[in-house]
């Protein structure tokens, strides 16, 4: 079974910055899109960001100039950088790898991101 290790979650005040961290298997982190998503209370999970293997990223229009997601290939290691958190920002945060072309995908179990005075 696919295990993709989440780390950095924890509180923070807002306006402050968080880096949260997904390692996973060279074999899956080489091949797949890497992702994180996030699920707020009473609302569904949406996408906050995307890295493909070619470094291609894209971001929710609520996080651009906020957000960056890096990967470090010599850790196998996607990254999501977050800067001037808001309140809002609160919410699960979920690590994906996704195979394009077949679709498959692995999900980490999640971290919580608590943005709060």
């Amino acid at each position: 079974q696919v295990q993709l290790v989440e780390s950095g979650g924890g509180l923070v005040q807002p306006g402050g910055s968080m880096q949260l961290s997904c390692a996973a298997p060279e074999n899956i982190f080489s091949t797949h899109f890497m992702s994180w998503y996030r699920q707020a209370p009473g609302k569904e999970r949406v996408r906050v960001a995307t890295i493909t293997y070619y470094g291609t990223t894209l971001y929710a229009d609520d996080v651009k100039g906020r957000f960056t997601i890096s990967r470090d290939w010599d850790k196998n290691t996607a990254y999501l950088q977050m800067n001037s958190l808001e309140p809002r920002d609160t919410a699960i945060y979920y690590c994906n790898a996704k195979d394009p072309p077949s679709e498959r995908d692995y999900w980490g179990p999640g971290t919580q991101v608590t943005v709060s005075s």
